[in-house]
């Protein structure tokens, strides 16, 4: 913690000083700087004393310890500030800026760069592409700044020749989203002329080494193409080229002396030379009459209007590098709505106070910017926070303090300043000279304790006359010389130069100079001078601060020779009592760190407190502040005004942070509980409708369906077809399983209703096609499906036969012939005679026709595993038995009738006892049998149709319950023809399911 850093390096916050006097502030400050100690707070203000070294401080590290954490948990740091700054921009949403302020080569310029980095480094955790783009470009761009507009002075190795405020803007979340650069007062007439030992900006150095200059290198982030980037290097070539440029005079007219550089300028600058040598040379005059004339100039004005196009060419590109960084950086698509507010974070790095040998219209500028600056410190910090202690009924020991508006008015007021003076003499007309412009500021301000001159004090030596004046300003006396004022005040620009520029071949050089775009006789209006535009900038800069929460870095330099171990107690001792920074150690030391409305501080610390959590029920906003103060047991360390809390320590405020910070975890998952409580009741509800209306709709759709059914199926008993050529509705998917069965139903129902009209004669034969369909179906092309089945064959076509089957019938040997029919034996040796074949409900019989039907053999049904038909159009049948003795049969050719195919017959009966007797549930298998149904087709080039029966269930006696099965046993027989083709499905399974 800082209060608790050794002694040895003295005393962190010059606020813990034992008695606050110059002296004892001085030895403080001394010892740290000796101890390399460079930062020191004064309350929340950071002191930094340039060390004029590398110093290992600002490392990774280092940004780890100082992320997050409050002033005094850490040794003061640039990077406490700039956190600080960051979270009361984020927790309050508030927008707040960081000024540094010192005299040049304090440490500025570094300062403001290691702010920005830390800030880079403590946002974006989700590395957003979009985040780190932004950050990158708003670090690289201090570089190319730097080179455009830093150079050396006898002060400075890098001195900021402008003034520089850049605002950081931030979403929600806290990352940057953008920001925006604002340039003031270019030193431009450092192109032309420096001091002494000074030198020229840092760009014309490095434009001579290009292709390996750390700059060039990094103007690429500003996307610059090849062209506009030699638009740079031509401008200062062409910078360096006017400096040749020389005019001499001959008679009444004045003539380039040095017309190779016109060339090259004119080359460099993609204009036509004789229009550049007409632009030196001549001006265009408008006259009251509306005509245009040509103005020659004379060697003097040539070289002036030389010297002012170069200062203009030079402050237009450093604008346009300005203006090319802000529309890179500048925040797109911002609605507030959507991603909520946009808070800014400002850093002010700008030019020190100056005081040289030679002071110029530049430094009466700069000073004049410091002078508000200290201003608006002394309202903030020592104005306002008295004024506020006194207007909040605060018990408050006023502090004195100097008040430097007395300074800021003898330069800008109204009529009496000494810019307004410069102004009056710029707009008189006739030859108005820088002396007499001093005699007039001799004769309006003779009377200002502030302001002195050789006319109004003839016994100071040091002062010339008619040349010197001298101000007093906050930072100590400065001698200006009146030489040059007024010419740097008209800043004037020929209109020539202008249209010359914008008449460039180049389009780069075009978008510098759009004034150029104006005819002579356009302009009218007389610009304003450079000190009141610079007046007005930098009073909209105040305001832009004052409106912020301000943090303040006040930068000391040491000595004057840069050196690492010197403290020049004088020089140090000056720049502390300027900077007010011992009134600001009384004021803090008596006063409060912090203070907040009632309002405020309730919202943000209530769930701290019992009383006050989630609402409080006292008489006020002051009392519940009361009752969360008194509960933390900090009443001493507080006042209570009349609008505001005011908190004298941080460390109070920390603790409070501290117990908020681990609260609002807890009430975050509270309100995500109930949140996702009310989300889970509004899905349960909105999932009871959906069903709701699911049902209904679903009801509606069953419903529906059912109409629709009815609807077509009114009148199928009318029908001639029955309903069989109507196009089914339709289901839905509640209902397809359904709707299946109320298919087959219907299709029962239709099959019924056919075989009603079939003749009760011809249902054997129809069941036994049936089954003949399913065994032979796709197999064989012809099985006799299209004539009538007669069955037993032989009583029809021979009379002996009829004798014989009586007389084996009355041998009680079987109760009905099931096929009967002449064929075709072969023997092994493939020999060939007429046979008879007998298939009754028993046995197999193989008959000789011509012995008047002897019995050949005789083979029990029990006996028979198979029966195998070839695929063809033969007649050939195989009858397979258990002792492998087999028939091989023709059931074509001898006495049969050609014409007719009875392989189907036999098929179909075969069959239908087979499907009945397998599936029969009254008569199980006998355990050990061998029960097999299969289908194959042989390897033979004619296969046989092989179907595998079941002795063991035909050996029992079976038949004369076959008319039973049959109308008991519907689905047995749908198996059976789920093969058929659509049409004779539902009657080939009514047929086998009705019996008669």
């Amino acid at each position: 913690m800082a209060e608790l850093e050794s002694l040895e390096f003295g005393k962190s916050d010059f606020i813990l000083l034992d008695e606050v006097t110059m002296e004892q502030f001085m030895e403080n400050l001394k010892l740290r700087f000796e101890k390399g100690r460079i930062y020191t707070f004064i309350g929340e203000v950071v002191v930094s004393v340039n060390p004029y070294r590398q110093m290992d401080i600002y490392g990774t590290d280092t940004i780890d310890a100082y992320r997050g954490r409050e002033l005094y948990e850490n040794p003061p740091h640039l990077y406490s500030v700039s956190d600080a700054a960051y979270k009361a921009m984020k927790r309050r949403a508030k927008d707040t800026c960081i000024v540094i302020s010192g005299e040049s080569g304090a440490g500025k310029t570094e300062a403001s760069k290691y702010i920005m980095q830390y800030i880079a480094a403590i946002t974006n955790p989700s590395m957003r592409e979009e985040v780190e783009r932004v950050k990158n470009v708003l670090l690289k761009s201090n570089c190319v700044l730097e080179a455009f507009g830093n150079a050396k002075t006898n002060r400075n190795d890098n001195s900021s020749r402008f003034g520089k405020y850049m605002d950081v803007n931030f979403n929600f979340n806290g990352d940057p989203t953008g920001g925006h650069i604002n340039n003031y007062l270019l030193e431009k007439s450092r192109v032309i002329q420096q001091q002494p030992g000074e030198r020229n900006f840092h760009s014309f150095y490095q434009v001579k080494n290009y292709y390996c200059i750390f700059t060039w290198k990094h103007v690429s982030f500003l996307w610059i193409c090849k062209s506009s980037l030699c638009v740079l290097m031509n401008e200062h070539l062409c910078l360096c080229v006017q400096g040749n440029l020389q005019f001499e005079s001959e008679a009444e007219s004045v003539f380039v002396s040095t017309p190779e550089f016109l060339v090259h300028i004119s080359a460099l600058t993609h204009t036509d030379p004789g229009s550049l040598r007409t632009s030196l040379l001549c001006r265009t005059v408008a006259t009251g009459g509306g005509d245009v004339i040509q103005k020659e100039h004379s060697e003097q004005e040539a070289s002036f209007g030389r010297d002012a196009f170069a200062k203009a060419l030079y402050e237009r590109l450093f604008a346009w590098i300005v203006g090319r960084i802000n529309s890179i950086i500048e925040v797109k698509n911002y609605n507030p709505v959507l991603h909520g507010k946009n808070t800014v974070i400002g850093v002010l790095d700008i030019y020190g106070f100056e005081i040289f040998e030679n002071n110029s219209f530049e430094q009466f500028c700069i000073n004049y910017c410091n002078e508000k600056l200290q201003h608006l410190f002394i309202e903030l910090i020592l104005q306002q926070e008295q004024e506020e202690y006194e207007r909040e009924g605060i018990v408050w020991e006023h502090i004195d303090y100097c008040d430097n508006q007395i300074i800021v008015d003898l330069v800008e007021q109204q009529h009496r300043g000494i810019i307004s003076i410069l102004d009056e003499a710029c707009l008189n007309v006739g030859q108005v000279t820088d002396t007499i412009c001093l005699q007039s500021m001799d004769n309006k301000l003779s009377q200002h304790p502030h302001y002195m001159s050789r006319q109004l004090n003839p016994s100071d030596k040091s002062l010339e006359f008619q040349k010197h004046f001298r101000i007093q300003h906050y930072a100590g006396e400065v001698t200006y010389s009146i030489e040059g004022f007024l010419d740097k005040n008209k800043d004037p620009l020929f209109q020539d130069f202008k249209r010359l520029m914008f008449n460039s071949s180049n389009a780069v050089l075009q978008q510098m100079w759009p004034d150029g775009q104006m005819s002579i006789t356009e302009v009218t209006k007389r610009p304003q001078t450079a000190a009141t535009l610079f007046k007005n900038s930098i009073i909209a800069l105040v305001d832009k601060l004052a409106c912020k929460e301000p943090y303040y870095v006040r930068c000391i330099k040491p000595n004057e020779l840069k050196s690492s171990v010197i403290f020049d107690d004088a020089r140090c001792r000056h720049q502390v009592a300027y900077l007010g920074l011992l009134e600001n150690v009384m004021v803090r030391r008596a006063g409060f760190a912090y203070r907040q409305p009632y309002e405020r501080f309730l919202q943000r610390y209530k769930m701290t407190c019992e009383y006050t959590w989630p609402n409080h029920l006292m008489s006020n906003d002051r009392e519940a502040v009361k009752a969360i103060v008194s509960q933390h047991g900090f009443d001493q360390d507080v006042e209570y005004g009349r609008t505001k809390l005011f908190v004298r320590s941080p460390r109070s405020l920390f603790s409070l942070e501290q117990e908020r910070n681990q609260l609002i975890p807890i009430l975050v998952l509270f309100l995500q509980k109930v949140w996702r409580g009310a989300l889970a009741r509004m899905r349960c509800r909105r999932m009871r409708a959906i069903y709701s209306i699911m049902r209904c709709y679903k009801r509606y759709k069953v419903k529906a369906h059912f109409w629709e059914v009815e609807r077509r199926f009114a009148n199928v008993r009318s029908m001639s077809d029955y309903g069989r050529s109507l196009e089914w509705p339709q289901p839905p998917a509640a209902l397809s399983r359904f709707h299946k069965i109320t298919v087959i139903l219907y299709k029962r129902w239709w099959a019924r209703q056919v075989v009603k009209n079939i003749p009760p004669s011809d249902m054997q034969e129809v069941r036994s096609k049936v089954a003949a369909f399913s065994a032979l179906s796709k197999e064989r092309k012809d099985w006799g499906i299209p004539r009538a089945w007669e069955r037993d064959y032989l009583s029809n076509t021979c009379s002996g036969y009829i004798q014989f089957y009586k007389e084996l019938k009355n041998k009680n040997e079987f109760n009905q012939v099931l096929f009967s029919a002449f064929c075709r034996k072969v023997n092994r040796f493939n020999k060939s005679s007429d046979r008879a074949l007998l298939l009754t409900d028993k046995y197999i019989y193989k008959l000789e026709p011509k012995r008047h039907f002897k019995i050949l053999k005789r083979v029990p049904l029990d006996m028979l595993t198979g029966v195998s038909v070839t695929s063809g159009a033969d007649q050939m049948v195989v009858l397979h038995s258990f002792s492998q003795d087999d028939f091989l049969l023709c059931l074509q050719g001898g006495l049969l009738s050609p014409n007719q195919d009875r392989v189907g017959e036999l098929v179909g009966i075969f069959s239908l006892l087979f499907y009945l007797f397998t599936h029969m549930a009254l008569y199980p298998p006998v355990p050990h049998s061998t029960s097999r149904s299969f289908l194959t087709l042989s390897p033979r080039p004619l296969p046989l149709l092989l179907f595998s029966l079941t002795p063991s269930l035909l050996s029992l006696p079976l038949f004369p319950q076959l008319s039973l099965y049959l109308s008991a046993h519907v689905d047995v027989f749908l198996v059976l023809s789920c093969s058929a083709p659509p049409l004779l499905v539902p009657i080939f399974s009514s047929l086998l399911s009705l019996g008669t």
